[in-house]
């Protein structure tokens, strides 16, 4: 018997649970969520339901942010079309596969909107209840909410206050633009065209670059001679002979 044993290599309370990261990498990263959540696209793959949605991104009057109810929340929704996303949400839920069942994490469900308000906090009473759905304060954007599993392109409501507040705290295309983040801008696209393919086969780029070689030289393959017959006999004629006289002689 062993009294007082312990069990081998517990766990931990001191494990490393935080990753340092640069603010401008922080900054960067949360900019460009930002930026997905305004393009349908991106949204339909991350397999939002947009379909009868007026625009991308939504911006709603100050009005939500006066919700307490659950209800009030629901007909907001219903209303703006939002409600089969939430549906999605409730058909997603599901057993989570392997051990994560036994670990306190027994199901699996998709997400639905996030909701960003500027000014009145309570506001989360209403929409906390309904699942998949998210409430975040536009001064204390949350990256996971915003890009979960690092997957860009989550459907947010913006409130009108909210959206006012976007040039305030991360500048516009100006230097050092932000009032509330110190030389710090959004970030600027390198490419004014982003069709690649079509400044690839552009006039001036044809005539600028060289044309492509019609025979080009293949590098030779080296291939085994006692694994392909073909090239033996080709290296050794007699080989073929020998191997008809050992398949004689193995049959008498």
């Amino acid at each position: 018997m062993c009294r007082g044993g312990h069990m081998f290599a517990p766990l931990k309370v001191f494990r490393r649970w935080h990753r340092n990261v640069n603010i401008a990498q922080k900054r960067y990263a949360v900019s460009s969520a930002i930026a997905a959540s305004g393009i349908p696209a991106l949204l339909q793959a991350r397999g939002h339901v947009i379909d009868q949605v007026a625009e991308v991104p939504l911006v709603v009057s100050d009005k939500i942010e006066s919700f307490r109810k659950t209800k009030e929340a629901v007909t907001f929704l219903r209303r703006s079309h939002l409600w089969a996303d939430i549906e999605k949400v409730y058909h997603s839920k599901r057993n989570r596969a392997g051990k994560g069942k036994l670990r306190n994490r027994q199901h699996k469900q998709k997400l639905g909107p996030v909701v960003i308000y500027g000014q009145d906090a309570e506001c989360a009473r209403a929409f906390r209840n309904i699942p998949g759905v998210d409430v975040l304060n536009v001064e204390r954007l949350n990256l996971l909410k915003l890009a979960p599993g690092g997957h860009l392109g989550r459907l947010v409501i913006w409130t009108e206050s909210a959206f006012k507040k976007l040039d305030a705290i991360y500048g516009t295309t100006v230097a050092n633009s932000s009032q509330l983040k110190k030389g710090w801008s959004v970030p600027l696209p390198i490419m004014a065209n982003s069709d690649f393919s079509r400044i690839i086969r552009s006039e001036e780029v044809v005539k600028a670059i060289r044309a492509p070689k019609k025979n080009p030289v293949l590098p030779k393959i080296h291939r085994n001679p006692l694994k392909k017959r073909t090239l033996l006999y080709k290296l050794n004629p007699y080989a073929s002979i020998l191997r008809k006289a050992s398949k004689a002689s193995a049959k008498k």
